[in-house]
């Protein structure tokens, strides 16, 4: 019983944390192209990993 309260507990902080930072997303003024370049990035040295098995 106790596991099922802390789940829900853990449920709504996260849905609540999420939802904060959406809104903080949205009227934030963001340089989209280099956070895609970042995270296009780390995409590419993950697979990099993957497929030389280096690094």
């Amino acid at each position: 019983m106790i596991r099922i309260v802390l789940i829900a507990v853990m449920a709504i902080l996260v849905w609540y944390a999420l939802a904060k930072l959406f809104r903080l997303l949205r009227t934030a003024n963001i340089d989209w192209t280099g956070v895609t370049a970042a995270i296009a990035f780390i995409v590419l040295a993950f697979w990099l990993r993957h497929v030389t098995g280096m690094g």
